[in-house]
């Protein structure tokens, strides 16, 4: 029996997760035989119920150094996929540790081919996450990538080869909240309707722009302008990465910039669907200042949540989203003109009715039915060419 397996190596409800499972959906849906296979905790399952078949498989101890756990984690994907291979024809992998296991299985006899989607390049500085990261760009079968600026990077960089097949939102995900929901939860920033809320997705990282978030926000407080000032509301918290002295710097400027954590910057932590549903519906718009994306997935969610959004000047950002007619895109890593967008936003009301118009009207163009058939025609180019080519 042939079929496909969507794999990763975390349960975490990042970005990558996140698209990994709406994808299976969406192929699951359309009638392809699908497997998702990650690694977690068994007993608690994925982030929220799905009607694809899945398996989580045990995560390895999280003790020892992160090398340590990226070897770990790699040696038990590979073990586990070894024991399904015979299941699937085509292994996708959604991250570099998946992406390692995969090819191992192949390049030790099993009769699968390996796709993998980079949905970016991060900057890594463990060694062992560098060698991963490059390795499970040139090991795959075949590539995918959510942008035509990564295919360029693929290719001018690594000297691959690689297919655009772009990301999708789903519009009903995320349902208006009541009013006594959206009340609740500001109340619990100390936010009322009168002090604005940005909402930021994806933890403190460097590649989200974090600091230049914090800083931006200084600005504002300083300038006493408008009044009360802002709040930033964080979603998202550790990752399977080497960031945490990034984090803990960022955290502990604040005090120097005339900010106090829990009250202008509020850490939400990883939340399950439900809750994160309920904040993009609560907040009042998006802060998503990144120096590095490979798409930007919380950009179309907070469109299909009616969320403004305030993005960067990235490349990959211009690919979908147009300064002024569907975001605010301020130079990137430049605190002041963040700060002037997110006053801007702020007091126009006008303003943020246009860029939420022109968020709904993106979304028709970014469906997971739509790159779910994009990927099943990979798949099949895929299964023509005979493994072990």
């Amino acid at each position: 029996m042939t079929g496909l397996a969507l794999v990763t190596h975390s349960t975490s409800p990042r970005g990558g997760m996140v698209h990994t499972l709406q994808l299976a959906e969406a192929l699951h849906a359309a009638g392809h035989p699908v497997h998702l296979v990650t690694q977690g905790d068994p007993a608690a399952g994925l982030f929220r119920p799905t009607s694809v078949p899945y398996t989580v498989l045990p995560a390895p101890d999280r003790s020892g150094t992160l090398t340590d756990r990226v070897h770990a984690s790699i040696d038990a994907l590979t073990a586990a996929l070894g024991d399904l291979a015979g299941r699937f024809d085509v292994l996708h992998a959604q991250d570099c540790i998946a992406a390692r296991a995969a090819a191992r299985v192949r390049d030790a006899g099993a009769p699968v081919s390996v796709v993998r989607t980079v949905h970016h390049v991060d900057d890594f500085t463990t060694p062992a996450l560098i060698e991963c990261q490059k390795a499970a760009i040139t090991e795959p079968d075949r590539v995918l990538v959510v942008s035509r600026q990564w295919e360029r990077i693929l290719h001018e960089e690594y000297g691959v080869p690689a297919t655009v097949v772009p990301n999708g939102v789903d519009p009903g995900r995320f349902p208006p909240a009541a009013a006594d929901r959206r009340a609740e939860l500001r109340r619990s920033l100390g936010a009322d309707e009168d002090r604005f809320v940005f909402l930021s997705v994806g933890g403190v990282e460097p590649r989200k722009g974090t600091r230049y978030a914090f800083e931006a926000l200084a600005r504002l407080h300083r300038a006493g302008s408008p009044t009360p000032p802002p709040v930033l509301a964080i979603v998202g918290g550790h990752s399977f990465q080497d960031y945490a002295a990034y984090r803990e710097e960022a955290l502990a400027a604040l005090p120097g910039m005339g900010l106090e954590l829990g009250r202008d910057v509020v850490l939400l932590g990883t939340l399950d669907d439900h809750t994160l549903a309920g904040w993009y519906r609560s907040a009042d718009a998006l802060l998503f200042p990144s120096v590095k994306e490979g798409w930007g997935l919380a950009v179309l969610e907070a469109m299909a949540a009616d969320l403004p959004v305030i993005a960067s000047d990235l490349p990959v950002f211009h690919e979908y989203l147009q300064d002024g007619a569907n975001a605010l895109l301020p130079a990137v890593g430049d605190p002041a003109a963040i700060a002037g967008a997110m006053h801007a936003l702020m007091t126009d009301p006008a303003l943020r009715e246009r860029l939420r118009r022109g968020g709904r009207a993106t979304l028709p163009a970014f469906t997971w039915q739509r790159s779910a058939e994009a990927h099943a025609a990979v798949y099949e180019q895929v299964r023509s060419v005979p493994v072990g080519r």
